[in-house]
């Protein structure tokens, strides 16, 4: 589908402001802007074209998914030439995984270039990651393999990811929540409050609640992240990692 989006002839006031983001985000002036535009779309907001086919980022996310990963791979492979295949898929998966993805994308500043349902304000934060993750495949097929490994290298790892930190670190926020809640004899447990269907796919709410007594709301594309987000959000209210760290 890729190769029938055309570069406009006369650029919009719409598509100027996305090549600024763009220039601004990866350092490089964007050579077919209608990948980066379709890249920015989430299906709540996709509209039919000519032929029906209501036009999203999936497709875009789905190439992204895999272009980042094989990047982030490839340098952790040549970063710990000593480590097994079992340390490389672990930090790998820390850096890849959907929380910190939406964090990372958030930081760059993706959340002002985004289009989506805005009647659905909760979906602000559990598309951030898999947006960036499209343009990532927008700037794989538009520059190549080889801009984009440095983009994902230069603008992803080496500003917004602590490889020393996320190497002590443990990343399952729920498992930490609960290890807090029976050191402090306190009870802990995870309710899910809603589950919505938007246009092909559900969207979890989860509500962490410590004796009974209501903290951190969390959002996911399924229950384990919707928990994950509110144990998060949890954790820090309550100070926990900062615990973790001293």
């Amino acid at each position: 589908m890729w190769r029938l989006l055309k570069i406009p002839k006369k650029l919009t006031s719409s598509d100027k402001k996305l090549i600024a983001a763009i220039e601004n985000l990866a350092g490089f002036t964007p050579a077919n802007v209608s990948l980066y535009r379709l890249a920015t779309i989430h299906s709540s907001a996709a509209k039919a074209n000519g032929q029906g086919i209501r036009e999203s980022n999936e497709r875009l996310e789905y190439l992204g998914d895999a272009v980042l990963g094989a990047v982030v791979a490839d340098y952790l492979f040549k970063k710990f030439p000593y480590k097994d295949e079992g340390f490389l898929t672990e930090i790998r998966s820390r850096i890849v995984n959907r929380e910190s993805l939406n964090l990372i994308a958030r930081k760059m500043g993706i959340a002002s270039i985004v289009h989506f349902d805005e009647k659905n304000m909760q979906l602000h934060h559990v598309i951030l990651g898999n947006t960036l993750e499209a343009i990532v495949g927008a700037i794989y097929l538009d520059k190549g393999y080889a801009r984009c490994k440095r983009f994902v290298i230069q603008k992803l790892i080496n500003p917004y990811v602590d490889l020393d930190s996320l190497i002590v670190s443990n990343p399952n926020y729920k498992s930490r929540l609960i290890e807090w809640s029976q050191r402090q004899n306190r009870e802990v447990r995870f309710e899910i409050e809603s589950i919505k269907k938007i246009r092909g796919h559900k969207e979890f709410t989860a509500r962490v609640l410590i004796d009974n007594q209501p903290h951190g709301t969390g959002h996911g594309l399924n229950k384990k992240k919707a928990e994950q987000d509110a144990a998060w959000k949890t954790c820090v209210q309550l100070g926990i990692l900062k615990e973790s760290a001293g």
